[in-house]
């Protein structure tokens, strides 16, 4: 992900690869694997953290400045020792605005961001950010300083892909030591598998561009994991692929749901419920997770990431509609699932059906119905991808 340096805030990024460690914990720096360097025309600031967390940059003149601002992160009182490079002068921190901390880069020649990304693993929830200075005029620094205070408070999230590019990336639920609902012979985990290997065959065939699995075979992927996987093949929406069951088995049809901390209704609380349950079990406790993922979606609402991903719903349901007819009687619902806290990507969860349903479960596992609800969520993809594009 690149962004020019002639804004005053190149970016704010969340990275949701966040397995078995508590996000209410102030993220901290890993000194040792941290530091700014010379770099050929420029300079580079590598900072690893103990958990990846929201981060904008802009600069500052009367002194040239770059400043990286994190939700937040516990820096220790001297830095001096990151400081490698001849075009720093000094490294600092201090408080930012409220829930923020701030890295301060003093700089002895002008200096703009050329690139800045966040690289999460999936498995041990840490992050590294790199920032690549590049030597630039000085009229092209003073072009790039943040506007007044206030100005440069406004998270911007990037778009996935600037060249174009459609990527989607499916989510088949559960897997591995997680089977999900079993139904006569049946695991939920299974089916989801093979209806997104026939999803992703039927994207393919419209014309989008990639389209990514989560997984590729019967194997545990954490749901944190998940969501790093879709980031890290710059996906523009995630589709998120379920067939639950509920004891009552009173269920039947598909519905669409998207994030919501108040679930539409009993049910759905208990779905997501169940569906976080087994990451723990698993041994990833996502219980920790909730209180600092609602504040980071809520600061990054204005980026538009909810209104996107409710318009990607609409479109799912009326997809689904066309092709299959009849639905779930309340087909858009909303709940509290993990896998749909990416507050940079638009991301749906698609209950397919309810394996507790007799005619839902011969539905799930008839090629015929698999294929025609597959094309539902095709059409749907396309055209909200048209209207992305015409929005643009």
């Amino acid at each position: 992900m690149h962004q020019s340096f002639l804004s005053g805030l190149i970016w704010a990024l969340f990275a949701g690869a966040c397995a078995a460690q508590d996000l209410r914990a102030v993220a901290r720096v890993e000194m040792g694997a941290s530091g700014v360097t010379d770099a050929r025309g420029g300079a580079e600031l590598v900072l690893a953290l103990t958990q990846a967390v929201p981060y904008r940059i802009y600069a500052l003149a009367d002194p040239m400045r770059i400043v990286v601002e994190f939700r937040e992160v516990r820096f220790q009182r001297d830095l001096s020792a990151l400081d490698r490079a001849e075009r720093v002068d000094s490294i600092s921190s201090g408080p930012g605005p409220t829930g923020w901390s701030r890295l301060v880069l003093g700089l002895s020649v002008p200096m703009g961001v050329e690139t800045a990304a966040l690289e999460t693993d999936p498995n041990e929830g840490t992050a590294r950010v790199r920032v690549r200075l590049r030597d630039v005029s000085a009229e092209a620094f003073a072009a790039g300083v943040a506007e007044p205070e206030g100005a440069r408070r406004e998270a911007v999230i990037p778009a996935q892909t600037d060249d174009g590019r459609l990527i989607v990336a499916v989510d088949p639920g559960h897997g591995g030591v997680d089977p999900g609902a079993q139904r006569d012979g049946y695991d939920e985990a299974d089916l989801m598998l093979q209806f997104a290997r026939v999803l992703k065959e039927a994207l393919l065939r419209a014309g989008i561009d990639e389209v990514v699995l989560t997984r590729d075979a019967d194997q545990f992927v954490s749901l944190p994991a998940r969501v790093s996987i879709a980031r890290a093949a710059r996906a523009d929406l995630l589709i998120s692929l379920h067939a639950d069951a509920l004891a009552e088995g009173r269920a039947s049809g598909t519905t669409v749901y998207t994030l919501s901390q108040e679930a539409s209704d009993r049910a759905s609380a208990i779905l997501a419920e169940r569906q976080d349950r087994q990451d723990i079990l698993a041994g990833v406790d996502l219980r920790a997770l909730d209180d600092q993922i609602a504040t980071v979606l809520m600061d990054l609402a204005r980026a538009g990431t909810a209104v996107r991903t409710e318009r990607l719903a609409t479109e799912m349901v009326t997809g689904l509609r066309a092709r299959l007819g009849e639905l779930h009687k309340r087909p858009r619902l909303q709940a509290g699932f993990s896998v749909l806290k990416a507050p940079d990507i638009p991301s749906v969860l698609i209950e397919l059906g309810f394996m507790s349903s007799e005619v839902d479960l011969r539905r799930l596992t008839d090629p015929v119905w698999r294929g025609q609800a597959a094309e539902g969520i095709v059409d749907a993809v396309i055209a909200w991808h048209a209207d992305e594009e015409a929005r643009k």
